[in-house]
């Protein structure tokens, strides 16, 4: 059951994706040929209404939006080619903007089940903590930023930590409605609350609960979204610093084990419905945040090449030819499979492994 929701989840994302395109297609009056669910053979079509055929696609791997004047130039006053710099900007960003909200609506529907929230704070400090950093931190204080990345949830707090690496930090509490600033807080050697020696910050982690508002939903729905792109950019920068490699990436076929395993362990049917919308919500703003990388073949490598034409225009006074940047768009949408074909395989052989 659990992998079927997984496919019909992926179904939705890219429906949103797409329908993003469609809309702003619309609103600026560009013809589209076609809205595609999917890709690969055609498995059923509908004809719509100014010209537009609906298909559903047997691989449920993606999908696209075909417009006139997207890949070349056209002389049709309603091509995508023949209209302005922002309708055009509008029109590629369209996508991952339904994305990202098709995500926060997601987070506010799970949010608006909540009673209360989480609040990360200081539940104390080991005992040579004092000696080491001196009497900076009290019980009870709130964390607001480590290293100066905002703390928006719980969670943060051990991602925070695990990215300072074990190196002096700047930390930044809430008391009594006021930030106070810790410069420099070193690592040593602490006891934990246990007995047993560990190098690190000598932190005791512990939460308080908020009870839920309206005030409060909607706060942490935006804190949530926004903490999304954020481990996004984290991910992006490990994979380039070498702290995570190709092989830790996953395809569509490891995000269907993960989803099934999320559902599997859930305590219930009701709970695991729900970590999979919250799944789903981080699915749907890291595609958002992918595809408006500037990277060719994805919607931010043509926001990309239109400002680099416009530019040129602007100077040269003559845009740059599409066929370039078809090319080069052919070039890395191969790659991109490559890399996908690649992502999949990996997820197999952990399958089986």
């Amino acid at each position: 059951m659990y992998i079927i929701l997984a496919i019909l989840l992926f179904g939705i994302l890219i429906a949103a994706h797409e329908w993003g395109h469609f809309i702003a297609a619309r609103i600026c009056g560009v013809t589209v040929h076609e809205f595609a669910i999917g890709m690969g053979p055609q498995l059923w079509q509908k004809q719509g209404r100014k010209g537009t055929v609906f298909t559903l696609r047997a691989l449920p791997i993606g999908g696209f939006c075909a417009l006139e004047g997207e890949e070349e130039e056209s002389n049709d006053p309603h091509s995508l080619s023949n209209q302005g710099f922002w309708k055009k900007v509008f029109v590629f960003a369209a996508g991952a903007m339904m994305n990202f909200l098709a995500g926060l609506l997601i987070l506010l529907v799970l949010n608006f089940q909540a009673a209360g929230f989480t609040v990360p704070v200081i539940a104390g400090t080991a005992p040579e903590f004092e000696a080491v950093n001196g009497a900076a931190l009290e019980e009870g204080d709130v964390f607001w930023s480590i290293n100066g990345s905002r703390v928006y949830l719980a969670s943060d707090v051990d991602l925070l930590l695990m990215l300072a690496n074990r190196e002096p930090m700047d930390l930044v509490v809430l008391r009594d409605g006021e930030q106070v600033s810790l410069p420099g807080l070193a690592v040593g050697t602490y006891t934990d609350s246990q007995g047993q020696s560990y190098e690190g910050y000598g932190l005791y982690r512990g939460v308080a609960v908020q009870e839920a508002t309206l005030g409060l939903r909607l706060k942490y729905t935006w804190y949530n979204g926004i903490d999304f792109v954020r481990i996004v950019w984290y991910s992006l920068r490990m994979l380039f610093t070498g702290s995570a490699g190709v092989s830790d990436l996953s395809g569509p076929v490891g995000i269907v084990s993960t989803i099934n395993d999320v559902g599997t362990q859930s305590v219930s049917v009701g709970a695991a419905l729900s970590n999979i919308a919250y799944f789903g919500a981080m699915l749907t703003v890291n595609l958002a945040v992918m595809n408006l990388l500037p990277i060719p073949a994805l919607d931010g490598g043509h926001i990309l090449f239109l400002v680099i034409s416009t530019v040129s225009e602007k100077l040269f006074g003559r845009k740059v030819p599409m066929k370039y940047e078809a090319a080069i768009n052919m070039v890395f949408f191969a790659l991109l499979m490559g890399l996908m074909l690649f992502v999949t395989f990996n997820d197999v052989r952990k399958l089986f492994s």
